[in-house]
């Protein structure tokens, strides 16, 4: 070969012996931090995320470098789908107003939450799914699903979260305006329970943006990865979404790339 090529063979064996450079070293081993990291997320963190375990782990790193090698190793996070609208507007007994108006912040746990409800697909028909998100966590502090989707519905995701004292007196609890969460038998509930309700507009889903936007995060690194046969394979897989990978593992840009789960502990641990 090399007298083919007209090359020196101490050439080639200089080449072929030469030693790997520093810079190439720290390279080849981030790389295997970064498809580590992109595995334990279940294959859902974007170069920004996966940059943030990695400076959390004490592994330096810049989000351009992450996504050089994201590239050349051909890791793509799971994409985001169309939005689709799915409430069914609801009648409201009394003038119920909106207490929050897109700010979806609170000053501490338990003070403000969102709900709202989503439809999932599966070989014995459609499971729903209610849920319950504190603002200052942005954890999943109670969620419920049936192959329904009455009142009662979302009435046991709320009772969840206060009955495992996620939920002040007086909390605001903010909706969209369908149907179950319009109903007297919701109202009644909310009253006799200490929760002051507030809702958004007739068809703008960025009135309750913060309850969309963790649907959106279901469904795409959950839902549509894989089908379900039945529902109850369907509920099993979304209590692992969110008791073991949403509130405890995954990093929410929102937080500052800190779990819901550890941005809860720090606050009490503020508060000692």
């Amino acid at each position: 070969m090399c007298r083919l090529l007209g090359v020196a063979r101490s050439t080639f064996y200089h080449w072929k012996n030469k030693a790997e450079t520093p810079t190439e070293a720290r390279r080849r081993e981030l790389a295997g931090q970064i498809e580590r990291v992109f595995a334990d997320s279940r294959k859902t963190y974007g170069c920004r995320r996966v940059c943030a375990q990695l400076n959390r782990e004490g592994i330096p790193c810049s989000v351009g470098l992450v996504a050089d090698v994201m590239r050349e190793l051909g890791l793509e996070a799971v994409q985001p789908r169309a939005w689709k609208k799915t409430t069914v507007p609801g009648e409201v007994a009394e003038e119920v107003p909106d207490r929050l108006e897109r700010d979806f912040a609170a000053e501490a746990p338990g003070r403000a939450a969102v709900g709202d409800i989503t439809y999932l697909k599966t070989g014995k028909g459609w499971l729903y799914l209610a849920t319950v998100i504190d603002l200052h966590t942005r954890m999943v502090i109670g969620w419920q699903t049936a192959d329904h989707m009455r009142t009662s519905l979302i009435i046991e995701a709320l009772s969840a979260a206060t009955a495992a004292g996620y939920l002040e007196e007086g909390a605001v609890f903010h909706s969209d305006r369908g149907t179950q969460y319009t109903s007297a038998a919701f109202a009644a509930w909310c009253s006799s329970n200490g929760v002051d309700r507030s809702m958004g507009r007739t068809g703008v889903c960025w009135d309750n943006a913060a309850a969309e936007s963790f649907f959106a995060s279901l469904k795409n690194e959950c839902y549509h990865q894989r089908s379900f046969a039945t529902r109850a394979e369907a509920r099993l897989a979304v209590a692992d979404y969110i008791e073991v990978f949403y509130n405890r593992q995954r990093l929410h840009s929102t937080l500052g790339y800190k779990t819901p789960a550890e941005t809860l502990a720090e606050y009490f641990t503020r508060a000692a």
